[in-house]
């Protein structure tokens, strides 16, 4: 398996002054500034992406509050030649066995892919988990049974993922499930070629405990991160044991 390194990196004090202006209030700009500052840390030569990434800060904070302090999960350890960030370096290579209890955080883009007939062709999209669960629900009941589906979907879609990944959810009832927000995945327009469809994006926090199911399995895919847009700031599982 890949080598990995999990890296906390916070922005030196010289530079948390500028947090308003690194961490804008649009989201998506600062999802986008968050992704280009993460990659400082990294050749820019390189032709893939050797890292995850997560904010440690509520993805609704802004500015100061944002911190600019991130955990970094690559295959390459990072290094500062800007003098931005003071950086806590480990190897990533966590000691389990089948029946380990972990604590876990993620936050994520969770979707669900269905094929659809278009213009007499079958084509298979990606949608909202939330978006999709809602779809068949009658616009006036939406509002009431939005906050049971947000997290009925972002649970079932998590199960799911530990089905591929190696882990299940010990208790589904007791995890935490926060923070949807949907915004503009392309403020510039960048990708807004042949469509006006704008671009959505959307995400979801975690936080529960899960058992490992299968070690191997589970730590690859903590490598590969979990749902989509995970060079945006998605898809970092973070895990600990859990405090005695």
């Amino acid at each position: 398996m890949t080598e990995l390194f999990l890296t906390r990196a916070s922005l030196t004090e010289s530079f948390d002054v500028l947090g308003p202006v690194l961490f804008p209030a649009d989201p998506a700009h600062k999802m986008a500034i968050a992704h280009r500052l993460v990659w400082t840390l990294f050749p820019p030569d390189l032709k893939e992406r050797p890292f995850l990434y997560r904010e440690t800060a509520p993805s609704q904070a802004r500015g100061r509050a944002a911190r600019g302090e991130f955990y970094i999960l690559s295959s390459i350890a990072p290094r500062d030649d800007r003098g931005l960030f003071r950086l806590e370096t480990k190897p990533f290579a966590p000691c389990l066995v089948p029946g380990d209890i972990l604590q876990f955080s993620l936050r994520a883009n969770p979707t669900v892919q269905k094929s659809e007939m278009e213009e007499g062709q079958r084509k298979t999209r990606r949608f909202d988990v939330v978006m999709h669960a809602l779809h068949d629900v009658p616009s006036a009941d939406r509002a009431k049974v939005r906050p049971e589906l947000i997290r009925k979907a972002g649970l079932d879609w998590l199960a799911r993922q530990g089905e591929r990944a190696g882990f299940r959810l010990v208790d589904p009832e007791a995890v935490h499930v926060d923070g949807y927000e949907q915004f503009d995945a392309d403020p510039e327009g960048r990708r807004r070629v042949r469509s006006q469809r704008q671009p959505g994006h959307s995400r979801l926090d975690f936080e529960g405990q899960l058992e490992v199911v299968d070690p191997a399995l589970f730590v690859e895919a903590i490598g590969r991160g979990f749902g989509r847009a995970r060079a945006f700031g998605h898809g970092l599982m973070l895990i600990r044991r859990p405090a005695t």
